[in-house]
C-alpha cells in the first residue's frame, strides 16, 4: 500500500481496490475516515479491503509519528521532475488564493464604503479554521455525511445558477409601499425548492460572514447558509452579500455621477490621444458604452448597492444594507435545526403572523394582569436608616467591586428598601463574577432589619462552601455575631441533628439558615422569614420551584445564575421578572482556552502532564458515576503515580465535601468526580478540566464546569471531549456554542444560544413549547414587546427613587415618624414606610386623614416632610430621578430629569388634562434624538400648538419603521440612567441637554419652590397613575373573560362528547334489540 501526502492535506491511501481520504487535523490526530463510495469487482477484493481498511485505522490511531516518517521517507525518493511539478502546482493555488483573496478584500472595502456612506457599520467576520474544521466534522458526525468537494460543487452550482438565471427571470415586487421602501424580490417559479443547506460545509472563503449595524442599536452577523427572518417575507436562507446597480438615484447622486462620467472621459481620451495621436468618434463611443455596466467599476460612475442575497422557497429577495434591521437570525429551539423556508408567494406567512400577533396580544394582556396583581402584594420594607451597618460589612470585602457589581448592589437596595411589593430579581453573571458578594450583602440586610434569612443551594457541596464562607463573613467569630445554621441531607457527625437545626430555624434562634432541598421540606417552618437567595437556579426543577412559590409567598427572593433556563430568560428578556446582569469580569482574569474535539487519549497525557509540570491540579469530569472505575484506570494509564481522589453524589454523607475540601488543601493531584463539582468549587490552583463525554451534558452545565478553572491570574484550560457513536445534532450545536463564546462574562450570550437551541417555551406557563418557531424567536419578542407597549399605551416608567439635589427640599432617606406622635416603634415604622414609599398622592392623604383620626392633629415638623413625600410621589409617577436647580439665560431654573420620557407621553398627558395642554409654567425639553423632527425641541406649558405639533410625529404602529428599534433600545439605556440617578450627588455632574426634562423657571425663592412644583406636577401625576391603573385593570378583566371563554367551551366539548356517547349507545341498545 502507497502513501503520500497531496498539497490539498488530504492523505490519500492508494489499496488494491479503494480509496479512501481524511482530512488531515494537526490537532485532531484520532478523526475517522470519511466514508468514499466506490464499486468493488468481487467479494473478495471487498473483504480484503475492509480487513485492510480496519488494520490501517488501528496503525492511524496509534502510530501517527511512524506515519508521518513513512511521508517524510517517500516524499525524499520523489523525482527532480515530481517535486518540481508538485511545487509549480502549489505556486499556482498559491497564486489563484492570493487573486481571490484580493478580490474578495476589494469588494468587502466596496461594502464598507457604500455602509459608511449610509452611516451604517460594516465588517467581514472570517471564522478561524479551527472553527471551520470543528464545524465540519461536527456537522459529518451529526449525519451530514461527506462535505467536502461534494457540497463546494453544489453550493458553487447554486451560485452559478442564480447568476445566470438573475438576468433573465422577471422582477416582481411583492408588497412594497414605496419605491424608496423596496427590496428586490426575485420571484423566480422553481419546481423544486431552493436547496436548504443546514450543517454542511462551505469553503473557508465562503464561510465569511458579515457584521452590520447602526447607531441606533439594531445589529445582524450571520453567515453564509444561516436562516435568517425577514419581517416581510419571512423565514429564509442568506446566501451571500453581492453589489447591485442602483435603480433609484437622487438629484444629487445623478449630478455626481454625470460629474465623475465626464473625469473619466476627459481622463480616458487624454491616455488615447497619448498612444495613438489622435481621438476618433467611435474611441468616444466605446468608452461611454462602458458606462454602468460590469466594466464601469467606479462607485460613483456607476452608483451601486450593497444588498444581502436571501433565499426563499421560491425566489430570492435582495436586502438593501439600509434595510437589513429587518432581518434576525433564525432561532426557535429545535425547530431551528431545520426551519421550514417560507413562500414568497401566497398569504401564508402573513397568516402565521398574525396569528402570532393575537396570541402575543393575549400575552400582554396576561403580561399586565400579572404586573397589577403582583403590586397587589405588600410588604414592609426595610429601613434605609439601618444601612449604615449594611456599610460596615461592605468594608470586609476584600476586593474592589467592579462596576457591574456596584449596579447590582444598587439594584437590590431599591428593591428591598424602596418597593413595597417583594423583591423577585434575578441576578446573571458569569462564575466567579461576585453574584455571591450581592447575596451577602442582601442577607445581611435583611437580618439587621429584624428577619430570618436562607439560602437556597442545589448541592451539599455548593452549601458547604457558602456556609464556610458566610461563617468568616459573619459568623459568631465576627463582630457582626450572627448565628448560622447548615442544613443538608445529611449532617455530620459531632454536629446538631436536622431537628436540632429545624427547632432553632421554627423558634428564631437561627438568622441565617444555608441548605439545599432540606430547606423545602413539609418540616421547616420560619418565624420570620424576610429574605430568600436561590443560588444556581437553573438547577431546581419545575416542582422544587412551585414549591418555592407556595411556601415562600410574599417573601422577597434574589435568584442567583450564571445561565438562566430559557422560560427564565424569556421572562427576564420581556420584562416579567427584574433582572440585573453582571458582564465586567474582575481584574487580572484570563478568558479560559477551550478545547472542543473527539476523545484523544494523547491529548489528556499532554493536558495532565503540561498542568502537573507548572504545580497545578487538575479535575476530571464524567457524566456517570458508572464510568469513574474505567477513568481512574485511564489516568493511572497514562501517570502511574499520580494521586487520585473521587467526588460524586452518592458518596457517604459528607464524603464529596470532605474529599473535595482534601483536594483544595493539595493533597492530591486530581479529582475525579461527577457533576457534584458543577458548584461550589473555588479552588484557585486547579486551572486545568477534562470532560470526557461532554456530548451528555447540558449547555449550562457545560459552562459551569468550565467555570470552575480560572479562578486565578494563571492561564485556564478547558478539555471537552466527546464520543462520535452518541454524538447528536443538539450535542453538536451546544459544544460549538461553548467553543465559539469563551470570552469572560459570556453566561447570558450562552443562556441566550440555549433558548436558541432547546426554545423559548411558554412565558408564563411550564410547558416547553410556543409559538416562538413559527416566526424565529427574536421576532416573537419584538411582537410581544409591541403588543405590550400597545396595550400599555401610557408606558412611562415608575422611578423606584428620586434623587432630591435641592437641600430645602428634604429627602424620603431621611423622612421620620417622632415617637411622641406615634409611640409603638413598630407601628411608627410601618406607618413610616407608608409615606415613603407612596406612590401617588391620594395615597398620602388617606394615609393622612388615617393618622389625624387616630394619632390626632398632625405636628408642623411632619407636615413639612408630608409636602415633600407628595413631591416625591409625584416625580417618582412622571419617571423623575432627578431634581436640581442650576443658572438659566434669565436666572435660575429647576430642572427635573425624565430619562424615560417621550414625546408620545407628552401627547397623551396633555389630552387628559381640562384644557389639552400642559399646565402653564413647566416646559419640556426633548433632546433631537427623542423628538420625531431629529431635532431638539421645547415644549412650553400652555401651548397647544406645541402639542399638536409632536402628537402625530412619533408613532410605533408601523412594524417594519426602524425607529421603534430605535426607541426600544432608547428606553433600555433610559432605565440603567435612572437606577443610576443614586449616586449623581450634585446636578452638575449630569449633562442636562442630552435627556429629556420638566423645567420649571418661574418662581420666587427656593423656599416656596416645593409648592410650586407641586402646583405643576400634581395634576399629570394623577393622569399618569388613573391611567395605568385603569390598563392594569382592564388587563385583568380582558384575561379574565378570556378564561371563561376557554372554560365555558370546554365544558360544551365535553357535553357534546357525552351526548355523542350516550346517541351512540341508545343506538347499540336499539340494535340489539
Amino acid at each position: 500500500m502507497a502513501r503520500f501526502h497531496n498539497p490539498n492535506d488530504l492523505d490519500v491511501v492508494v489499496g488494491s481496490n479503494q480509496v479512501k481520504r481524511k482530512r488531515i487535523n494537526d490537532d485532531d490526530s484520532n478523526s475517522k475516515w470519511g466514508a468514499v463510495q466506490d464499486e468493488d469487482d468481487d467479494d473478495d477484493d471487498d473483504t480484503d479491503g475492509d480487513d485492510e481498511d480496519a488494520s490501517w485505522q488501528s496503525s492511524i490511531t496509534k502510530n501517527n509519528q511512524r506515519i508521518e516518517e513513512e511521508q517524510a521517507a517517500m516524499a525524499a525518493s520523489l523525482s527532480e521532475e515530481t517535486r518540481e511539478a508538485a511545487a509549480a502546482a502549489a505556486k499556482r493555488a498559491l497564486k489563484q488564493q492570493q487573486a481571490l483573496q484580493a478580490q474578495q478584500d476589494k469588494e468587502h472595502a466596496i461594502h464598507a464604503a457604500i455602509a459608511q456612506a449610509q452611516g451604517l457599520e460594516f465588517q467581514v467576520v472570517l471564522p478561524s479554521m479551527d472553527e471551520v474544521n470543528k464545524n465540519n466534522k461536527a456537522n459529518q458526525q451529526a449525519g451530514g455525511g461527506e462535505m467536502d468537494a461534494e457540497m463546494t460543487a453544489e453550493w458553487e452550482a447554486l451560485m452559478e445558477g442564480d447568476a445566470e438565471d438573475s438576468t433573465t427571470d422577471k422582477k416582481l415586487e411583492i408588497g412594497l409601499a414605496s419605491d424608496t421602501d423596496k427590496e428586490e424580490v426575485d420571484a423566480r417559479a422553481k419546481s423544486t425548492p431552493a436547496p436548504v443547506l443546514p450543517n454542511k460545509s462551505l469553503s473557508f472563503a465562503k464561510r465569511a460572514g458579515i457584521r452590520i449595524g447602526s447607531a441606533g442599536g439594531w445589529s445582524l452577523e450571520v453567515f453564509p447558509g444561516d436562516f435568517v427572518v425577514h419581517r416581510k417575507y419571512g423565514i429564509g436562507r442568506f446566501d451571500r452579500t453581492c453589489l447591485q446597480p442602483k435603480t433609484k438615484l437622487s438629484t444629487d447622486e445623478i449630478a455626481a455621477r454625470d460629474k465623475r462620467r465626464a473625469e473619466i472621459l476627459t481622463i480616458k481620451l487624454k491616455e488615447l490621444q497619448d498612444i495613438n495621436g489622435s481621438v476618433t468618434a467611435k474611441d468616444i463611443n466605446e468608452i461611454r458604452d462602458k458606462f454602468g455596466t460590469e466594466e464601469d467599476t467606479d462607485i460613483v460612475s456607476n452608483p451601486q448597492t450593497t444588498v444581502l442575497e436571501v433565499s426563499y422557497m421560491d425566489g430570492i429577495v435582495h436586502v438593501p444594507l439600509d434595510r437589513a434591521y429587518r432581518l434576525s437570525r433564525y432561532r426557535a429551539g429545535d425547530a431551528a435545526i431545520k426551519p421550514k423556508l417560507s413562500r414568497l408567494r401566497g398569504d401564508t406567512w402573513a397568516k402565521a403572523t398574525q396569528r402570532v400577533e393575537e396570541n402575543t396580544m393575549e400575552m400582554a394582556q396576561d403580561v399586565l394582569a400579572l404586573y397589577a396583581t403582583r403590586e397587589t402584594v405588600q410588604r414592609t420594607p426595610f429601613d434605609p436608616a439601618k444601612e449604615v451597618k449594611v456599610k460596615q460589612l461592605e468594608e470586609t470585602f476584600a476586593f474592589e467591586p467592579t462596576v457591574d457589581q456596584k449596579k447590582c448592589f444598587e439594584d437590590v437596595e431599591n428593591d428591598m428598601i424602596w418597593r413595597s411589593r417583594p423583591m423577585d430579581r434575578l441576578v446573571c453573571g458569569d462564575v466567579g463574577f461576585g453574584k455571591t458578594e450581592i447575596a451577602f450583602r442582601a442577607l445581611y440586610r435583611a437580618i439587621i432589619n429584624g428577619k430570618q434569612a436562607a439560602l437556597l443551594a442545589p448541592t451539599g457541596v455548593l452549601a458547604s462552601q457558602h456556609y464556610k464562607n458566610l461563617m468568616k463573613r459573619m459568623g459568631p467569630d465576627t463582630p457582626f455575631n450572627l448565628k448560622i445554621a447548615l442544613l443538608c441531607g445529611g449532617s455530620k457527625r459531632g454536629t446538631l441533628s436536622a431537628k436540632d437545626i429545624r427547632e432553632q430555624i421554627s423558634s428564631g434562634e437561627a438568622d441565617l439558615v444555608v441548605g439545599t432541598h432540606a430547606l423545602l421540606s413539609n418540616r421547616v417552618s420560619f418565624k420570620n422569614l424576610g429574605l430568600l437567595v436561590v443560588d444556581e437556579e437553573q438547577r431546581f426543577g419545575v416542582k422544587q420551584k412551585e414549591r418555592l412559590k407556595l411556601i415562600y409567598n410574599g417573601v422577597d427572593v434574589l435568584t442567583l445564575s450564571a445561565t438562566p433556563i430559557p422560560r427564565t430568560l424569556q421572562m427576564s428578556l420581556s420584562g416579567i421578572r427584574d433582572t440585573s446582569t453582571l458582564r465586567s469580569p474582575p481584574p487580572m482574569r484570563k478568558p479560559t482556552v477551550t478545547y472542543v474535539q473527539e476523545y484523544d487519549e494523547d491529548l489528556v497525557r499532554q493536558a495532565i502532564e503540561t498542568e502537573l509540570n507548572r504545580g497545578g491540579q487538575i479535575y476530571y469530569v464524567v457524566p456517570k458515576i458508572s464510568m469513574l472505575d474505567d477513568a481512574e484506570e485511564t489516568i493511572k494509564q497514562i501517570s502511574p503515580d499520580i494521586r487520585i481522589i473521587r467526588a460524586h453524589g452518592r458518596m457517604l454523607r459528607n464524603g464529596a465535601e470532605e474529599n473535595v475540601a482534601a483536594f483544595a488543601e493539595g493533597k492530591h493531584d486530581v479529582l475525579l468526580a461527577t457533576t457534584v463539582i458543577e458548584n461550589g468549587v473555588d479552588i484557585p490552583t486547579v486551572n486545568t478540566i477534562i470532560v470526557v463525554n461532554s456530548q451528555a451534558f447540558g449547555m449550562s452545565t457545560l459552562y459551569q464546569l468550565r467555570g470552575r478553572v480560572g479562578r486565578s491570574d494563571k492561564q485556564a484550560y478547558a478539555y471537552f471531549f466527546h464520543r462520535v457513536e452518541s454524538y447528536t445534532e443538539t450535542a453538536a450545536m451546544r459544544l460549538q456554542a461553548l467553543a465559539e463564546m469563551n470570552e469572560l462574562g459570556s453566561g447570558f450570550d450562552i443562556a441566550n444560544r440555549d433558548l436558541e437551541i432547546r426554545g423559548a417555551g411558554s412565558l408564563l406557563g411550564t410547558e416547553q413549547s410556543g409559538l416562538a418557531a413559527k416566526v424565529g424567536f427574536d421576532l416573537y419578542m419584538r411582537m410581544l414587546k409591541k403588543s405590550i407597549r400597545k396595550l400599555r399605551g401610557l408606558d412611562l416608567p415608575l422611578v423606584v427613587r428620586t434623587s432630591m439635589l435641592v437641600p430645602t427640599f428634604g429627602s424620603p432617606d431621611t423622612f421620620s415618624v417622632s415617637e411622641d406622635y406615634i409611640q409603638d416603634k413598630e407601628v411608627m415604622y410601618k406607618e413610616a414606610a407608608k409615606a415613603r414609599l407612596a406612590e401617588n398622592t391620594a395615597q398620602l392623604v388617606a394615609l393622612t386623614n388615617y393618622w389625624k383620626e387616630t394619632y390626632g392633629p398632625l405636628p408642623a415638623h411632619l407636615q413639612s416632610q408630608l409636602k415633600t413625600m407628595h413631591l416625591h410621589a409625584s416625580c417618582r409617577r412622571l419617571g423623575i430621578d432627578l431634581v436640581g436647580i442650576v443658572e438659566g439665560v434669565d436666572g435660575p431654573e429647576c430642572v427635573l430629569r425624565s430619562p424615560g420620557l417621550r414625546p408620545r407621553h407628552i401627547a397623551t398627558i396633555a389630552s387628559l388634562l381640562p384644557r389639552g395642554v400642559l399646565p402653564k409654567g413647566v416646559d419640556v425639553c426633548f433632546p433631537g434624538r427623542f423628538s420625531p423632527f431629529g431635532v431638539d425641541i421645547e415644549i412650553s406649558g400652555g401651548s397647544k400648538e406645541d402639542i399638536q405639533r409632536i402628537s402625530g410625529g412619533e408613532s410605533s404602529d408601523d412594524q417594519d419603521d426602524e425607529g421603534w428599534d430605535q426607541i426600544d433600545q432608547e428606553e433600555s439605556e433610559a432605565i440603567k440612567e435612572i437606577t443610576s440617578a443614586v449616586n449623581v450627588k450634585h446636578i452638575d455632574e449630569v449633562d442636562l441637554e442630552q435627556y429629556p426634562r420638566f423645567i420649571v423657571r418661574d418662581f420666587e425663592s427656593v423656599d416656596k419652590l416645593v409648592d410650586v412644583l407641586l402646583k405643576l406636577l400634581l395634576p399629570m401625576a394623577k393622569i399618569v397613575f388613573e391611567k395605568q391603573r385603569e390598563q392594569g385593570e382592564e388587563a385583568k378583566v380582558a384575561v379574565e373573560l378570556r378564561d371563561r371563554a376557554k372554560a365555558l367551551g370546554k365544558r360544551q366539548r365535553h357535553s357534546e362528547e357525552v351526548e355523542m356517547r350516550r346517541s351512540w349507545m341508545n343506538e347499540l341498545g336499539a340494535f340489539d334489540d
